[in-house]
């Protein structure tokens, strides 16, 4: 399994107040460890990798986390508890 984190680059080049919380979120509880990619949405520019990925998945909030296991479609979550619950503590 590749979990990938998007995290945003707001269009004035400050970070996303919500993906610093989950950010942090992650560090705390240990979590961020079991991130394989972080990867960054800069809506400045729109082919930036997050950017690609988040329009290759029709994804229109950040942060948010591709889980991607072999054979099958990759997963998003756009919820950090979801993430959790359904990825992390499963």
């Amino acid at each position: 399994m590749k979990i990938t984190l998007v995290k945003k680059i707001l269009a004035d080049g400050s970070p996303c107040k919500k993906c610093g919380d989950v950010l942090a979120k992650l560090e705390s509880s240990g979590h961020m460890a079991r991130i394989d990619q972080v990867v960054v949405a800069d809506e400045r520019d729109p082919a930036s990798e997050g950017m690609a990925i988040a329009k290759r998945h029709n994804v229109n909030r950040a942060p948010f986390f591709m889980v991607e296991q072999e054979g099958k479609e990759a997963a998003i979550y756009t919820v950090y508890f979801k993430f959790v619950k359904e990825v992390l503590a499963g």
